[in-house]
């Protein structure tokens, strides 16, 4: 391959750069992609310290866009909506684009979403702090995840089932698109698109089939929970693709766990009593200060941001109803509703 023109180091324009990295991440999401063509990539990164900032960000447009199948249909039509989606995203990246094959390890660091063309034709979007295995081989396609969370589109190939591993718990799909989160104990599973099916490794003949928008916790001792939640639910927990936090009616304690995953600036809550209130609102995953001032607003929260490494969010002043029990707050209803 020939890479895209390219201009004479710090002399091109932010504009013209920019236009550059689209023209990458656009082949590296076509097929064909090779060693020479990996080589070229890091020459145009090295020639200038803004290509490899300017890439990422076109990267998290590209995951944000999230074009359909195939692949190979990336145009400039398609490269120029990226500037029309810039901040959709916010990801902290240390490193470049790498191509899996197989028996290759990918890993994300905190904060960083990625999404990556598999050669077999299917994507996996890969969530902050995780780590993933992939073996594509002649009979089957196998995807171990050691830590962390990653959605996939798996491009039909019935003679070569797609197989992700999560600790004991297994999930196997032809042609679909879901996501699997590792947790203690087992894995959380949400199905977007087709039919998977799950089981644990050491009972595989109770196999349970889960079909789009169902989602699951299946634990390593075989024991299973399905919801049949909203299309709204499934949405809002695989938010984090395009750089989000979408929170409904969920606890502060839960939204506190989701910013920590993205952030090493972390919230501590240094009243318990707020864990258990509720709120609602969008975030984006890389603003957890902005996320504790919305408490702050809404619940009467004293912040304290002093500490570089944390937000400590104590002492609030706990909303109640006539009988002295909690009630939900929404941070709509103060307009703190944040969208990325």
């Amino acid at each position: 391959m020939t890479g895209p023109v390219t201009g004479s180091g710090n002399r091109q324009s932010a504009g013209a750069i920019a236009d550059e990295a689209a023209a990458w991440v656009a082949r590296l999401d076509a097929e064909g992609w090779s060693a020479a063509d990996e080589v070229l990539l890091e020459q145009w990164m090295a020639a200038d310290p803004r290509r490899r900032g300017a890439l990422l960000h076109a990267q998290a447009c590209w995951v944000a866009l999230d074009p359909p199948a195939p692949r190979a249909r990336a145009t400039v039509r398609r490269r120029g909506l990226f500037m029309a989606a810039g901040g959709a995203i916010a990801a902290s990246v240390a490193g470049g684009f790498l191509w899996l094959a197989g028996g290759t390890t990918y890993r994300t660091e905190i904060g960083e979403i990625r999404r990556v063309p598999l050669a077999d034709g299917s994507t996996a979007t890969i969530n902050s702090d995780t780590q993933i295995e992939v073996t594509l081989a002649s009979r089957r396609r196998e995807v171990r995840i050691a830590s962390g969370e990653a959605w996939f589109r798996v491009a039909k190939d019935p003679a070569r089932p797609f197989v992700v591993e999560a600790g004991q718990v297994v999930v196997q799909a032809v042609g679909t698109a879901f996501s699997v989160r590792r947790r203690d104990g087992g894995a959380d599973i949400i199905v977007t698109e087709g039919v998977v099916q799950v089981w644990a490794a050491q009972a595989d003949g109770y196999r349970t089939s889960l079909v789009a928008g169902q989602s699951a916790f299946f634990g390593d001792n075989a024991a299973v929970r399905i919801s049949d939640g909203p299309p709204s639910a499934v949405d809002r927990a695989l938010a984090w693709r395009s750089g989000a936090i979408d929170l409904s009616g969920q606890t502060v304690a839960h939204a506190v766990e989701d910013f920590n995953r993205y952030n090493r600036r972390k919230l501590v809550l240094a009243d318990p009593r707020l864990a258990g209130e509720q709120i609602d609102g969008i975030f984006r995953t890389d603003d957890p200060e902005g996320f504790a001032k919305a408490l702050h607003d809404s619940f009467g929260v004293p912040l304290d941001t002093s500490d570089a490494a944390a937000i400590r969010i104590g002492h609030a002043n706990i909303v109640s109803d006539a009988e002295g029990t909690s009630s939900p707050m929404s941070l709509h209803q103060h307009g703190k509703e944040t969208r990325p």
